[in-house]
């Protein structure tokens, strides 16, 4: 052993410590060199972002910058369109070489669902309803009804929608309400060709009131005179009055 430690301290050895060192220093510059020569080292191109762009779009741009893609899934997101990309890798500005393959995430087309049973429930109740299900509220209109702001119907893509049917999640579902007021309108009716008093019949069963009565012409015999006109009149944009609205007639001979 006492042998061995002397030789440590022999010039011999340090000469021998030294050219090995050199020697090891060499080897790993010459293969670090090598592999960046062989690799082509800090050459490449940047990734283009691509987030937020069309499918078609992204294709377009990595194949002008000879860059190969792969589509490896794809997601529903209710607020984005079909076919956009949402994720890349590798990310943008990342720097890379001809050829690689840049891995895609897209949109797709939503999935259908069953639709909730809301007929018959209040608008605040179908608003959370539809929210769960992952519906949005399209256009909303009324009705003459007793309840008021309760579901009538309901319909997508303008067909009437019932419960259980399949509607892609995400879509607008427009609904038709109650506006309270069916309880207080009544069809107003039609008095021409009625005497007074068939009139006053009329009106009294449809819970409205006669109102001014006037003549047209020389009437002669005022019970045998019919009615020519009455206000309100009924129309296509008026058939309804609340209940106890006043009809003014006209009669003649």
């Amino acid at each position: 052993m006492s042998k061995f430690f002397d030789y440590l301290k022999t010039r011999t050895f340090r000469k021998n410590l030294i050219i090995a060192a050199i020697s090891i220093t060499a080897f790993l510059l010459i293969i670090f060199y090598s592999l960046g020569f062989y690799t082509h080292h800090g050459e490449g191109m940047p990734v283009p972002k691509l987030k937020g762009l069309t499918v078609e779009r992204a294709i377009e741009l990595l194949e002008a910058g000879g860059l190969r893609y792969q589509i490896n899934d794809s997601v529903y997101l209710i607020d984005k369109a079909p076919g956009i990309v949402v994720e890349q890798d590798p990310d943008p500005n990342t720097n890379v070489k001809a050829n690689r393959t840049i891995y895609l995430i897209i949109t797709r087309d939503a999935p259908n669902i069953k639709f909730p049973d809301i007929a018959g429930k209040t608008y605040l109740e179908v608003r959370s309803i539809l929210n769960n299900y992952q519906l949005k509220i399209g256009d909303t209109s009324y009705v003459s009804d007793v309840a008021r702001d309760v579901i009538i119907s309901s319909s997508f893509g303008g067909n009437t929608i019932t419960k259980g049917q399949q509607v892609p999640k995400g879509s607008k579902i427009d609904l038709i309400l109650g506006d309270g007021l069916g309880a207080s309108e009544v069809d107003i009716p039609n008095l021409l060709g009625l005497n007074l008093s068939e009139a006053r019949l009329s009106l009294l069963g449809s819970s409205l009131v006669l109102g001014q009565v006037t003549y047209e012409g020389a009437v002669r015999d005022s019970v045998s005179a019919r009615i020519i006109r009455q206000f309100p009149a009924i129309s296509d944009t008026l058939s309804k009055v609340s209940i106890g609205t006043q009809i003014d007639v006209v009669l003649g001979n």
